[in-house]
């Protein structure tokens, strides 16, 4: 759908638009500055209002850290069925949301609210980074390693509660990857060598390696062994738990996914599951590894680690065991 909107060339400050499936809008400023913009919201993924407003605000600033920026100011974009809902749950979404946005030093400024038959929340966020430091999907570069920042599986996760039926351990590990900020990424983006900076989200992981493929015109491998997943995500997916979004994101990308012999539904629905403020995946020369992954770590990352790379070859992924 968006293919069929006109190209933004004729805005030459515009660095970065829709065309290459960016987290945020850019805009320069000067050779020193330039604006990142970025809004997302959803209905809620979990019961509890406060953390919902904490994790619809994790998931909103995360694209702008994944395009390299440093978030200033956010505003509230909310929608609730206004005879129905109690004013106390309404209050704790916005608060959940304001002390998210606080740990990032970001005030919530004001927004807009309407009437809507499903409670939706989420920010509309202005960020800054350097001009020369944007982080772009169509910047990887051949020979880059892939590194993952958190463990996947808060989709899965997710699917448990919406059954009741996950453990209050898998609620709090879902929870907790969900609210942990991607603050990192904006000093990630000031080393040398790191290419490509998205966060994997609605997409899963395959899905938004694939975005970087198509973009850099590279093919992507992941190491199936290599990868991290959340405690109890990987129990619960071989139990059968599993996303519709999932499903969808197999339907729009799996042509172009290649899989190891034997491979399970629940590898699959892993390698596709939705993740809602998930992980930043870093494409880095193999040279800036392990300064890349000295940062994760220091800043609390404890499920980095590298999962692939990126070499020569028509746009695709490919799924190793």
């Amino acid at each position: 759908m968006l293919s069929e909107l006109p190209p933004q060339a004729r805005f030459p400050n515009l660095l970065v638009g829709v065309e290459t499936g960016d987290d945020s809008a850019v805009y320069k400023i000067n050779d020193d500055q330039a604006v990142v913009a970025t809004t997302d919201f959803f209905m809620p993924i979990v019961d509890d209002p406060y953390d919902f407003g904490r994790i619809a605000a994790a998931n909103a600033l995360s694209d702008i850290y994944a395009t390299g920026g440093t978030p200033i100011l956010a505003l509230a974009i909310a929608g609730f069925p206004a005879n129905e809902m109690p004013p106390e749950m309404v209050t704790e979404i916005f608060a959940g949301g304001a002390d998210l946005c606080a740990e990032a030093n970001v005030p919530v400024a004001g927004g807009h609210t309407i009437d809507s038959p499903e409670p939706i929340y989420g920010l509309a966020v202005t960020g800054l980074v350097h001009p020369d430091r944007i982080k772009r999907n169509c910047d990887g570069q051949a020979g880059d390693v892939l590194i993952l920042g958190k463990g996947l599986g808060v989709g899965i996760l997710g699917a448990a509660l919406n059954k009741d039926e996950l453990d209050a351990n898998g609620y709090e590990v879902m929870v907790e990857s969900a609210v942990k900020l991607n603050s990192v990424g904006a000093d990630i983006a000031q080393l040398d060598g790191v290419n490509a900076l998205p966060d994997v989200t609605g997409f899963g992981l395959c899905g938004h390696l694939m975005e970087v493929c198509k973009g850099s015109g590279l093919a992507g491998t992941l190491y199936w062994d290599k990868l991290p997943f959340l405690e109890s995500a990987v129990d619960y997916a071989q139990k059968g738990y599993n996303t519709g979004a999932a499903n969808r994101n197999w339907a729009s990308f799996g042509d172009h996914i290649t899989t190891f012999d034997g491979i399970a539904d629940w590898h699959r629905n892993l390698l596709m599951d939705p993740q809602t403020s998930g992980g930043l995946l870093v494409t880095c020369e193999a040279g800036a590894a392990d300064a890349v992954l000295d940062l994760f770590q220091s800043q609390g990352y404890g499920y980095a680690t590298v999962i692939g790379e990126l070499t020569e070859g028509d746009p695709h992924v490919t799924v190793e065991g």
